[in-house]
C-alpha cells in the first residue's frame, strides 16, 4: 500500500506518492488529482518495469513480491 498526499495549491490540488520519487500530479478537483495519481502511479510502475527488464539477465527469476503495509 502507497501513501497519496493531496495539497490544496490556489484553485488546483497537487498530489503524490509519499514512497515513490516521480510520482505527482494535480488536479482541478479533489477527485481529479486522486484519479490522475493512481493514473501517474500506473504509469511509473509500468516505465520502471520495462527499464528495469532492458537490463536484466536472460536467466534471473521473477516473482510477484507483497508491498509490505
Amino acid at each position: 500500500m502507497f501513501t497519496a498526499v493531496f495539497k490544496k495549491a490556489g484553485d488546483w490540488w497537487a498530489a503524490y506518492v509519499e514512497e515513490m520519487p516521480g510520482v505527482n500530479t494535480q488536479g482541478a478537483t479533489l477527485e481529479e488529482a486522486r484519479e490522475n495519481l493512481n493514473d501517474a502511479l500506473a504509469l511509473v510502475i509500468e516505465a520502471n518495469r520495462e527499464l528495469a527488464r532492458r537490463e536484466e539477465a536472460a536467466d534471473c527469476i521473477r516473482e510477484k513480491i507483497p508491498v509490505p503495509g
